[in-house]
């Protein structure tokens, strides 16, 4: 005897299902990315676990491969989306034919920018810093304004400076530390927030690094000038 029920017909989720679903999609892809951007700029690629950031960004691990294929991928969308760009100023007397005091200054302007723009803007900043101090070996850094690009501006304001043909070894690690007390802005950024917080807060303070900064780089620059010299430095 047939059968009298009626078939009943498939349909496809309503569109406002689907727009939640979607809706939620992008959501918990957007909490990952920030999470990420968090623990990878703090603890670097290697130390930051998937479980960890699935927890800051309260969804599971399954989520990481969703979205992203594997960590190595949640890396590689997260520092290609946080590059963090050289003001104008900065970039002209970094690459043009500045002065040293000029140069110098222009590589603290661009390394204290991002911290006039809170939390995300520095935390992309160490992350980029990160990736030079330990490289993951998954993109390449330096992409927010080019620190392999900025030393050989320092490094060609320092020969002319110094009156050399051409940069020894001495002075590519004169230009190193003199980048360093920028970048420890950031890198030592916590510690300086628990032992004297208020040197990081408003544009009075940073304005203030920036001087101090280029004050305390001359006076390495003539310190090395003295050992060159065979001075009481050297």
């Amino acid at each position: 005897m047939p059968n009298s029920a009626s078939p009943v017909p498939r349909t496809s989720a309503s569109p406002s299902l689907a727009r939640a679903h979607r809706s939620d999609g992008e959501d918990s892809r957007r909490r990952l990315r920030q999470a990420a951007l968090e623990l990878f700029a703090r603890d670097g690629y290697a130390r930051a676990s998937t479980r960890a950031i699935a927890l800051r960004a309260n969804t599971n691990v399954a989520a990481i491969s969703y979205h992203f294929g594997d960590k190595a991928g949640l890396y590689r969308a997260v520092f290609g989306a946080t590059a963090v760009d050289a003001p104008a100023p900065a970039r002209t007397a970094l690459y043009g034919e500045a002065t040293l005091a000029q140069s110098i200054a222009a590589l603290y302007e661009a390394l204290i920018e991002p911290l006039r723009h809170g939390d995300l803007a520095r935390q992309c900043m160490r992350l980029h810093l990160r990736e030079v101090l330990e490289p993951s070996g998954l993109c390449e850094p330096g992409g927010h304004f080019g620190l392999e690009a900025s030393h050989r501006a320092l490094v060609a304001a320092l020969v002319r400076h110094f009156g050399l043909r051409r940069a020894d070894a001495e002075l590519h690690r004169l230009a190193l530390c003199i980048a360093g007390l920028g970048v420890q802005l950031h890198l030592g950024r916590d510690l300086a927030d628990a032992v004297a917080p208020r040197l990081n807060i408003g544009d009075k303070a940073l304005a203030q690094w920036k001087e101090r900064l280029t004050a305390y780089a001359l006076a390495m620059v003539d310190a090395e000038r003295l050992r060159r010299s065979g001075g009481p430095s050297a």
